[in-house]
C-alpha cells in the first residue's frame, strides 16, 4: 500500500518537475545556502519548537539530495531505489503512528528551508497535511527600507504578539491591518483562546479558498484581510461551506486587484458625448434594459445641514432636468437608517442600476454590497480608493486653483497671498502648488502663505490680521471662518469681498456618467482595476466663476487661460517647477501624469508653510485624512470589531 502511495507521490513529483522545466526554473528544490551566499554571516535566532505551515516550507538548506524532490516536494527517485524503499516506510510508520519526531528548519523571510527532515516533509505533503512540528532557527536579514525586508520586519513584531506562521503577507501595512481589523490595539499580546478561535477561523477559510482555485491570486491571509473588508469572523462561524465559497466568489474581483497591486485606472477624461448627444442620439445608444436608468443618491445627511451634500444634490437636480424620463432618480439619507448599508439595502430593493454615494466615509457601506449585488454599480465621490468593485469620481480643482493663482498674483500689492487648505488629503497639495504657480505668472515675486483649517479655526480671519489682502479661502463654507470668506477673497475693513470661485460642476459629472451607462461606456473599463473618474475643465466637471469685484484685465486674461485649459494647450504643471528644497520637480520638459500630480506630496518653493502631521490635525479633521490622507499608509489602522 505504501509503495503504491510513492508512486502517486512520485507520479506528481515528475508532473512538477517537468512544468518547472517548462516555465524554465530549476525544477528541484531551491537550496538556501546558495540563494544566500552570506547565510553564515547573519544573525541567526534560535525559536525552539514551532508549528509551521507545509505549504511556508520553500526547499532545504544545503545542497544534499536535492534531486531527489519536486519544487513541490514531491519525491523523483525510481521506484526500486533505497530513497523510495524509506520514503515508504517512513509513510507506514505515520499513518500507523503519526509523526512523532519534529523536523529542523532555517526560516528566512517566513520562508522554511529544512536542516532535516525532507522525507518526513515530502510524506506529509502527500498527505496534504496543513501543519508540521519544528526546531526553528530564524535567520535575520539586514534592515533596510527594501520593501521585502520591511515586511519582514513587520511580520517579526506581528509574530512577537501572537507566534504564528500561518500568516503571510507580501505587502509593507498588512499585518498591522490585520490586527486591527481583528479588533486588535497595535501591541495586544494574543491570547490562548484568540489563537485558537483565529486559526481555527483561519483554516475554514483557507479550505474554502483552494477549494476555488489550486493557484489562488494571493495567499490565504491576503485573501482573508481582503475578505474581512466586507465581512466579519464572526461570519465564518454561520456560514456554511457553499455560502462561505460564494461570498469569497463575491471579493474575487478585489482578490485579483489586490493581487496586481492594487492597481488604479485613472479616466482623466469623460468619454466625448457621440455625435447627436442630445435626446435622440441617447435612445439610439441605450444600452439599459427597459429604457430608463434607475439612480439613486445616497446622502450621509440632509442638503440642507451640508454645503457639500446641497452641491450634490443641484447635481441630482440637474442630472433629472438633462435627461428626463431617461433617467428616474430618488434620493436617500443614511440619516434615516440604522447604519448607511440599510439606506444602500434600500436603494438596490427598490431598483436602482446605479448608486451615487456623495461623501467619502459611504465608502465602507458600498464596499460592503457591492460583492452582494453585482449588477448594481456603485460610485463614491472620493479619489485613489484601490477597490474594483466600487468606482471613484472627484474634481480635478487644482486646474481652478490655477486659474485663481493667476488673479491673486495680479490682485497682490505686496506680493504676499494668503492660502487656506481643507486638509492633506490626496489633491491637496496639487491645488496648493497650482495656485502658487498661478500667481507666480502673474507676478514673479509672490509668496503663498499657507494655513490649514484642519489645524487652527478662522484661518482666513488670521491671515486677513496678519495684514494679507489677498487670500484664497476655503471652495465652500466651513466651520470658523464666517461664510464670506470663500473663494479668492480681497481683506477690506467691511469685511471680505470675493472675487472669484472655483466651481464643482456635480450636476455635468452625474450627467456625463449617467449617459456613459446608458451607452454601454460602463463595461468598456476593466471590471479587474479600480476606476476612478477624475474631470477637470475639459469634461466641464470643473470651472471658476468670476464675480463682479473682479477687474477687467484678470477676467479676460482668466478667460484666456481657460479655454486653453478646456482644449489641452495649457497645464499647470507643465513648466519649471522647483520645490521649498531646491528640488526640481520638473524641468519643463514633461507633461506630469495624473497619478504624479494626485500624490504629490511636496509644496513649491514659493509657498510658506508645510503639510501638517496627523498629531497635529484637529480631531474633527483625522477621518478624512485616515481614508484620502497623504500618509494613510503609514497610519496605524483603525481596530474593527473584536475577534471573540
Amino acid at each position: 500500500m505504501s509503495m503504491k502511495h510513492y508512486l502517486a507521490a512520485r507520479k506528481e513529483g515528475l508532473k512538477q518537475q517537468h512544468a518547472a522545466q517548462a516555465r524554465g526554473q530549476d525544477p528541484y528544490l531551491p537550496v538556501l545556502s546558495e540563494l544566500v551566499p552570506t547565510l553564515n554571516k547573519l544573525t541567526q535566532v534560535p525559536l525552539g519548537l514551532v508549528q509551521i505551515a507545509l505549504d511556508q516550507i520553500e526547499g532545504t538548506a544545503t545542497k544534499g539530495r536535492t534531486t531527489a524532490f519536486s519544487r513541490g516536494f514531491m519525491p523523483l527517485l525510481e521506484p526500486d531505489s533505497e530513497f523510495a524503499s524509506k520514503w515508504s516506510v517512513l509513510y507506514d510508520g505515520i499513518v500507523e503512528d503519526g509523526l512523532r519526531q519534529p523536523i529542523v528548519a532555517l526560516e528566512y523571510y517566513n520562508r522554511f528551508y529544512i536542516v532535516e527532515g525532507n522525507k518526513r516533509v515530502s510524506v506529509l505533503k502527500s498527505f496534504d497535511a496543513p501543519t508540521i512540528r519544528a526546531y526553528v532557527t530564524r535567520v535575520l536579514p539586514v534592515y533596510s527600507d527594501d520593501p521585502a525586508v520591511r515586511v519582514y520586519y513587520e511580520f517579526l513584531h506581528f509574530y512577537g504578539l501572537c507566534g504564528l506562521y500561518q500568516v503571510h503577507f507580501n505587502r509593507v501595512g498588512d499585518y498591522p491591518k490585520l490586527q486591527a481589523a481583528l479588533g486588535f490595539d497595535a501591541d495586544h499580546v494574543w491570547s490562548e483562546r484568540e489563537k485558537r478561535a483565529f486559526l481555527t477561523a483561519f483554516y475554514t477559510f483557507r479550505t474554502a479558498y483552494y477549494k476555488l482555485s489550486q493557484e489562488p491570486p494571493v495567499t490565504t491571509a491576503e485573501a482573508l484581510l481582503v475578505w474581512l473588508h466586507t465581512y466579519t469572523l464572526g461570519d465564518l462561524r454561520v456560514l456554511g461551506p457553499a455560502e462561505l465559497e460564494k461570498s469569497i466568489r463575491a471579493v474575487w474581483t478585489e482578490l485579483t486587484a489586490y493581487a496586481r497591486g492594487g492597481k488604479i485606472e485613472m479616466q482623466t477624461d469623460a468619454e466625448p458625448e457621440a455625435s447627436g448627444s442630445g435626446l435622440l442620439g441617447l435612445l439610439a445608444g441605450r444600452m439599459i434594459p427597459g429604457g430608463t436608468l434607475r439612480a439613486a443618491f445616497v446622502h450621509e445627511c440632509a442638503p440642507e445641514k451640508s454645503p457639500w451634500i446641497r452641491e450634490h444634490d443641484k447635481g441630482r437636480q440637474q442630472l433629472e432636468q438633462a435627461l428626463g424620463d431617461t433617467v428616474l432618480v430618488r434620493s436617500y439619507l443614511a440619516e434615516d437608517y440604522p447604519c448607511a448599508e440599510d439606506a444602500l439595502e434600500q436603494a438596490v430593493s427598490d431598483g436602482a442600476q446605479v448608486i451615487f454615494t456623495t461623501t467619502v466615509p459611504l465608502i465602507f457601506a458600498c464596499r460592503k454590497l457591492a460583492p452582494k449585488y453585482p449588477g448594481v454599480r456603485f460610485l463614491n465621490c472620493s479619489v485613489d480608493m484601490p477597490y474594483p468593485g466600487v468606482r471613484t469620481y472627484y474634481s480635478r480643482i487644482y486646474e481652478a486653483k490655477f486659474l485663481l493663482g493667476v488673479i491673486a498674483g495680479a490682485l497682490a500689492v505686496d506680493d504676499r497671498i494668503g492660502y487656506v487648505a481643507d486638509g492633506p488629503i490626496f489633491g491637496t497639495p496639487a491645488a496648493i502648488n497650482a495656485f502658487a504657480l498661478g500667481a507666480q505668472l502673474t507676478n514673479p515675486r509672490a509668496w503663498i502663505e499657507l494655513r490649514w483649517s484642519c489645524c487652527e479655526s478662522s484661518p482666513a480671519a488670521r491671515l486677513a490680521q496678519e495684514g494679507l489682502r489677498v487670500i484664497c479661502a476655503r471652495d465652500l463654507p466651513g466651520t470658523g471662518d464666517s461664510p464670506d470668506w470663500r473663494g479668492l477673497c480681497l481683506a477690506q475693513e467691511a469685511g471680505p469681498v470675493c472675487t472669484a470661485l472655483p466651481v464643482w460642476n456635480w450636476g455635468e459629472v452625474y450627467i456625463r456618467l449617467a449617459r456613459s451607462i446608458l451607452r454601454g461606456g460602463w463595461d468598456e473599463l476593466s471590471a479587474a482595476a479600480a476606476v476612478n473618474y477624475w474631470w477637470g475643465f475639459a469634461s466641464a466637471a470643473v470651472d471658476v466663476r468670476m464675480m463682479e469685484a473682479l477687474p477687467d484685465g484678470p477676467r479676460e486674461l482668466v478667460q484666456i487661460l481657460r479655454a486653453a485649459l478646456i482644449h489641452g494647450e495649457l497645464a499647470p504643471f507643465h513648466r519649471r517647477i522647483t520645490d521649498q528644497t531646491g528640488t526640481v520637480r520638473n524641468s519643463g520638459d514633461r507633461w506630469l501624469p495624473p497619478e504624479e500630480i494626485l500624490h504629490m506630496d511636496w509644496l513649491c518653493a514659493n509657498v510658506r508653510g508645510s503639510i501638517p502631521q496627523y498629531d497635529d490635525l484637529l480631531p474633527m479633521a483625522k477621518p478624512m485624512v485616515r481614508l484620502l490622507g497623504l500618509y494613510r499608509e503609514t497610519l496605524q489602522p483603525e481596530k474593527r470589531g473584536p475577534l471573540l
